[in-house]
């Protein structure tokens, strides 16, 4: 992805130039998730499909597959665009 004047560009139109691509959620809490964005509003609550949820426990890490899912971001700490989650 190539953007032309990045020092001019605002966080939420980056998010926006996202939107169709694959993007890494980085959860506040031992969640990540990886998935295609296709919206989000102001408050950065974003509609994310074709999704793996990566989730750390004690027993290990935790993999689930979702179709599609409906984040708060109130519980986003950070986003990677083109992030494909996790090293397995």
């Amino acid at each position: 992805m190539s953007f032309p004047n990045q020092s001019s560009l605002l966080p939420l139109e980056l998010v926006d130039k996202c939107i169709g691509s694959r993007i890494h959620v980085i959860m506040k809490s031992e969640k990540e998730i990886v998935g295609t964005l296709l919206g989000f509003d102001d408050y950065v609550n974003m509609v994310l499909e074709e999704v793996t949820e990566f989730e750390n426990t004690q027993e290990g890490r935790k993999i689930t597959k979702l179709d599609q899912i409906l984040l708060n971001g109130n519980n986003v700490a950070m986003l990677v665009p083109g992030g494909e989650g996790p090293e397995v």
